[in-house]
């Protein structure tokens, strides 16, 4: 377990440090503003991955990470105050934008995978994502159009 610990450790840290940077760079906010903030989500998620291995039951390490997330930013709880003051200076983008391309990554590095679904399952992913593309611009086309936007 140790040595999964040392792994956690060394990803949470490469995500923290990028989702800094992209902090700085996206919003104007300075590392030292994040470094708090970024240093409770990492002992957070960090946390979540011990209790999924210490804990025999099958749940996901995301759901104890949520679950621990909500009791540490809960008014009642102990220097709540300050986890939220300082995790509010660290913007979701960032923290998403590190995720999603790791996430590509390792798709990526798979495609011997996806060549395996078929020629189908392309054709779907790509109705999927023009769908979505398209719902969500006329979507914002009618938004923008009742309130005298556009």
């Amino acid at each position: 377990m140790l040595k999964n610990i040392q792994e956690w450790i060394l990803l949470l840290g490469v995500f923290g440090i990028i989702a800094i940077i992209g902090n700085w760079i996206g919003y104007d906010i300075l590392p030292v503003s994040a470094l708090p903030g970024m240093i409770v989500l990492v002992l957070i998620c960090l946390s979540g991955f011990i209790l999924r291995d210490l804990i025999p039951i099958n749940f996901p390490s995301i759901a104890y990470i949520s679950i621990i997330g909500v009791l540490v930013s809960m008014p009642w709880m102990p220097g709540s105050e300050k986890v939220v003051e300082w995790t509010s200076q660290v913007e979701l983008l960032a923290l998403a934008t590190p995720i999603l391309a790791y996430a590509g990554i390792a798709i990526g590095r798979s495609w011997t995978d996806f060549t395996k679904l078929g020629w189908k399952t392309i054709i779907v992913a790509t109705f999927v994502m023009v769908g979505t593309f398209i719902g969500s611009a006329l979507i914002a086309e009618v938004i923008l159009r009742v309130q005298g936007i556009i």
